[in-house]
């Protein structure tokens, strides 16, 4: 399930305020859908507008339909192809943490997501993964459970609690506003905590020790 949204573009914001003394952790969100009419940005802005009440968060939003990137993994892209890359891989690599956005098709994840996931190894690597899903009746979470067994072969760290909307288009009203925000914007909450608690605690040890995958 993934139906009309408004569009969303790759923004950056932070939030309100920072531990003392501590660089706030970047956070790449990942919309992973580039379906015609998707529901996805509709998503995305929500997520966003909660993370930048989160106290010491830094989002940038990786959105795959304007990453453009190749479907066919190979190791000599051509110079446009190699120049998309390298713009996506760099905001990767600067990230300290990643939260996925996906709908789910047939069971499982957008393909323009795998993508994006293949292209990339060392920037994966010893971060935390947390997961927003949307769909039908199930919310996306089977498109969860295959994503967790992808980044598991990455050496990352899954946070444990996700949010999900079930029948997500009933969820949100024309303005993309949730009709009912209380129960998301606390799982929103317990996400995004998880997420820094993680994301803080790789970023030191990777300083403290470089990790050998």
């Amino acid at each position: 399930m993934d139906t009309t949204a408004a569009s969303t573009s790759s923004t950056s914001s932070t939030s309100p305020t920072s531990s003392a003394g501590t660089a706030p952790l970047k956070v790449a969100v990942i919309l992973g859908s580039n379906r015609d009419g998707r529901f996805g940005p509709v998503v995305a802005d929500w997520f966003l507008g909660r993370a930048a009440r989160h106290p010491g968060i830094e989002t940038d939003l990786i959105d795959v339909a304007e990453a453009g990137l190749p479907t066919a993994i190979t190791f000599s892209p051509g110079p446009e192809e190699a120049a998309r890359l390298a713009a996506v891989s760099e905001r990767l690599a600067a990230a300290d943490a990643f939260v996925v956005l996906t709908p789910e098709y047939n069971h499982s994840f957008p393909a323009p997501l795998k993508t994006l996931i293949d292209w990339h190894s060392a920037e994966w690597q010893a971060k935390p993964v947390a997961f927003v899903s949307y769909g039908g009746i199930s919310g996306g979470l089977r498109a969860v459970e295959q994503l967790r067994q992808v980044f598991a072969e990455l050496h990352t760290v899954t946070v444990r609690d996700t949010v999900s909307f079930h029948n997500a288009g009933a969820l949100f009203d024309d303005e993309g506003r949730h009709r009912d925000p209380g129960p998301a914007d606390a799982a929103a909450k317990v996400l995004l905590d998880q997420v820094v608690w993680w994301g803080t605690a790789l970023r030191d040890a990777r300083k403290s020790r470089p990790y050998g995958a």
